[in-house]
């Protein structure tokens, strides 16, 4: 293994870097974080590359929120389109490995912070993206040439962004017309696990993963690419509750994986037995019993629920639970 300024190992995953630890936030709440992995043809992208668009590491200010971007190009010959979410999720694995650097969320969610001692060590983003990018091609061999740039140019961040959305709204409307009951299969995924260790996210087609990065298509790639990784085949079992979405299949692997936690997950039920719940979701849902409606609070809203709970209480939610509440 190439030699980094920091240690790099699973045992980081989970690791938090609190304010007072912080060298420097790189998106998050105050700003705009995003994370983008595209497929490119082999002779476009230079192997190992990291381009920095924007002050770099050392040009930051201590204690200081930044704008942040990473969009990851790779290439091989079995890399597709269709694994560009896929691998992108894995972007939260991959920089948890790294000790003090701190990443959470997904997509345009993104919230990254880097330790006071790591930044220390650190005389660039360019050890940091190096570093990424080695796992991923060690870990995921399909991967045989990546690049990464970083933005940290507020305006250069704001181009990402909107390219980016119209690249996920196309992801997404992939699944449109096709419904659970067309399928055979559903998918899991626990890369949320390190955060969150009963949370078992089902994907099926009606229902994408918690965090919105992965819909039922890029499970059934992951799974095909890399069938010892973290996105994996579900059997559906017998129908128990097709209003509820109610599997036998789904509640087989919701006990195995969360450890006896919870026996049953129903994949459409909002008070009984409810999918569980990382940290990484994109929006909460609550009851309103004067109406006896449900409402929805975008995670990136900072103001007040009708029901009186701020947005910044219902983010830090993060612990599973299918229990009502």
């Amino acid at each position: 293994m190439a030699e980094f300024p920091f240690d790099i190992s699973p045992m980081y995953e989970g690791e938090r870097v609190r304010k007072e630890g912080m060298f420097v936030e790189l998106g998050g709440p105050k700003s705009v974080g995003l994370e983008l992995v595209r497929a490119a043809p082999m002779d476009e992208i230079v192997d190992d590359k990291v381009t920095i668009v924007g002050p770099d590491l050392k040009q930051l200010e201590e204690g200081k929120t930044y704008p942040w971007a990473m969009v990851f190009n790779i290439g091989g010959e079995l890399v597709e389109p269709d694994l560009e979410s896929v691998v992108e999720r894995r972007v939260h694995d991959f920089i948890n490995y790294c000790q003090g650097i701190m990443h959470l969320n997904q997509r345009y969610d993104v919230w990254m912070r880097v330790s006071k001692d790591t930044a220390a060590k650190m005389d660039s983003f360019d050890s940091f993206g190096k570093a990424v990018m080695m796992l991923f091609k060690s870990e995921l061999p399909f991967i045989e040439k990546m690049q990464v740039t970083f933005y940290t140019d507020e305006e250069e961040v704001k181009k990402q962004l909107e390219a980016a959305k119209d690249i996920f709204k196309a992801r997404d409307a992939r699944t449109k017309d096709l419904h659970d009951e067309d399928v055979d299969v559903f998918y899991g995924c626990t890369l949320c696990q390190s955060f969150a260790p009963t949370n078992v996210c089902v994907v099926s087609p009606d229902r994408v993963s918690l965090c919105g990065a992965i819909n039922w298509f890029d499970g059934r790639a992951a799974a095909k690419v890399d069938p010892e990784g973290p996105q994996f085949e579900i059997a559906k079992g017998e129908l128990l509750d097709a209003n509820m979405g109610e599997y036998s299949g789904v509640n087989e692997i919701a006990k195995k994986l969360s450890a006896g936690e919870f026996d049953k997950i129903k994949l459409h039920s909002f008070f009984d037995s409810p999918h569980t719940s990382c940290g990484c979701f994109e929006v909460v849902g609550f009851y309103i019993p004067e109406v006896d409606g449900i409402g929805w609070v975008n995670r990136e809203y900072q103001g007040m629920a009708p029901n009186g709970i701020g947005s910044v209480s219902y983010t830090h939610l993060t612990l599973p639970t299918n229990r009502e509440v």
